[in-house]
């Protein structure tokens, strides 16, 4: 659809990095049909992450607080929120490159919620919304 190789594949993953139009693309291998299992809006900065969280918890939306993860092979800083409709929405920015798919917040031994798919499949995000200003919700 936008003539762009996966940036990353592992088993029952791709993560594209299309450029043109700007749009974070990961989806999970699952038995059944797609479904979005969340929106993502990759920041440039930690300090990004940071604003995002204190203007969405500022406007009275719960965040998930902003944590040093490893998750979808990559290590991130991150926060995470559910807007009023109920999607799920991750600003992060990746730090480095990680070999496990499941969530962890780092320092702590259990895995977390985040975007490593259960009965989920496909997770669409967007690049660069917050740098340039013109995302939605962001």
């Amino acid at each position: 659809m936008f003539a762009t190789e996966p940036a990353k594949r592992k088993p029952g993953y791709a993560n594209f990095a299309i450029a043109d139009p700007p749009l974070k693309l990961v989806l999970f291998e699952a038995a059944e049909g797609g479904t979005i299992n969340h929106l993502g809006v990759e920041t440039e900065t930690a300090a990004q992450v940071e604003a995002a969280e204190s203007r969405l918890s500022g406007t009275g939306l719960e965040t998930s607080g902003i944590d040093d993860t490893i998750c979808c092979y990559a290590t991130k800083v991150e926060t995470w929120v559910t807007d009023p409709d109920g999607a799920k929405w991750e600003w992060y920015v990746k730090t480095g490159d990680a070999d496990q798919l499941t969530n962890q917040v780092i320092g702590e031994a259990e895995t977390a919620t985040c975007c490593a798919p259960e009965a989920e499949t496909v997770a669409v995000g967007t690049a660069s919304a917050e740098s340039s200003g013109s995302g939605c919700c962001g």
